[in-house]
């Protein structure tokens, strides 16, 4: 970070200053339980690195064998293991790099979403590799929801960070409006934020807000509504799920420089939680329901040393102590979630709903085919799914 500002920062340290005001606020409005959703975008790349098909398949049933390990012994409020989102890169698709996560799915272990890595682009190009793709992933491997019509929805995270042109000369991407060929295939959310240190960050901090995908030129996600109690998002507006971006002081060099926290998961920077601590300080939520805190952190977890990390002591020392700190059930409940059912819970809070959120994991987006046949969560024994109201969208 160095004695001045982070690169960058003057696109992003505005909005993160007003952010903490409004988190401020917000805290004060609590009453009762708090609500602690954790969910874990992987951006995750078999072939990363330029590794061959074996390398990548090796890659990917370690973590078949492995996640479970790690992640049965904890339980969070609603019965639930730590789960995790893969957003699979459409560029790597081959079958057996996918077959081995659509077992971990159909186990409750998580779910598989859509990433992309492209530039240069055409929107018509995208919007077929993105039909594609997902057809393929829901009709072939039993993965992504499908809606009350049928359509097959996806959640989405853009490789690079360049989300909607988001880079300068529009590297790494390509496409203009690309937020609308996104929304137009199914897309339910996008995930992509934070991007800090990348110029691509946008100006809006620490928030669940939806970007209007007929707004014309790059960045078209720079701004946008904050997602509402009561308010229901407009037809060309797509869902923005950012995970927490700060300055942190818990982690500052030398006790004097502070560090950008940006929810990241890597080697060498596990989940701890001073960490947690940053993360909830970013208060995160839907408006009118701050005692619904959103956590999503991302990493890339299919190279080597990163898994090591992920799946290892590390991160099992972080879920002990989350588990014994803050899953009391009185001043707070713990609640794994994945991408999907994130974005469940903001439709639920914009439809009003309150309470325990854990409820409302399936509310407008039904489980993938995959995972339609796990145990049945706490709650969920009576065959009694709260569903949304008619006409409800992701």
């Amino acid at each position: 970070m160095g004695i001045g500002l982070p690169r960058h920062a003057e696109i992003w340290l505005p909005g993160y200053l007003r952010s903490l005001v409004r988190a401020r606020r917000e805290r004060r409005q609590r009453r009762g339980v708090v609500d602690i959703l954790l969910a874990v975008a992987d951006h995750y790349e078999p072939l990363h690195g330029g590794a061959s098909a074996e390398a990548g398949l090796r890659r990917v049933e370690r973590w078949a064998r492995e996640y479970p390990v790690l992640a049965e012994p904890f339980i969070d409020a609603d019965g639930c293991h730590p789960r995790h989102t893969f957003f699979f890169p459409i560029e790597q698709y081959r079958p057996e790099l996918v077959d081995p996560l659509a077992g971990l799915c159909r186990r409750g272990f998580g779910e598989v979403e859509v990433h992309l890595h492209h530039d240069r682009d055409t929107a018509e190009n995208l919007r077929a590799g993105l039909n594609r793709f997902t057809a393929t992933l829901h009709r072939r491997h039993g993965l992504l929801s499908a809606d009350g019509a049928g359509r097959v929805r996806y959640g989405f995270v853009h490789g690079n960070w360049a989300l909607d042109n988001a880079l300068p000369g529009g590297r790494w991407c390509g496409v203009t409006r690309e937020l609308a060929a996104l929304r137009d295939t199914g897309c339910y959310a996008d995930f992509t934020l934070p991007a800090a240190p990348s110029p691509a960050q946008t100006r809006t901090v620490n928030e669940i807000y939806f970007a209007d995908c007929g707004q014309a030129g790059p960045k078209a996600h720079d701004r946008g509504v904050r997602a509402a109690a009561g308010r229901q998002p407009g037809a060309s507006e797509l869902l923005v799920v950012q995970g927490p971006l700060a300055v942190s002081w818990n982690q500052a060099r030398r006790g004097i420089v502070p560090k950008v926290e940006n929810g990241s998961l890597h080697a060498g920077h596990p989940p701890t939680m001073a960490r947690f601590d940053d993360w909830l300080s970013c208060g995160i939520s839907v408006a009118g329901r701050p005692e619904w805190l959103f956590v999503k952190l991302y990493t890339h977890g299919a190279p080597e040393a990163n898994a090591a990390m992920l799946l290892g002591a590390d991160t099992a020392a972080f879920h002990r102590q989350l588990t014994a700190g803050f899953n009391d059930g009185g001043r707070f409940r713990l609640h794994y979630v994945t991408a999907r059912e994130m974005a469940n819970i903001v439709c639920a809070a914009e439809a009003g709903e309150s309470g325990n959120p854990g409820r409302f994991r399936d509310y407008a987006l039904p489980r993938p085919p995959a995972a339609a046949g796990r145990p049945a969560q706490a709650g969920e024994a009576s065959g009694q799914r709260p569903q949304a109201p008619s006409g409800e969208r992701a």
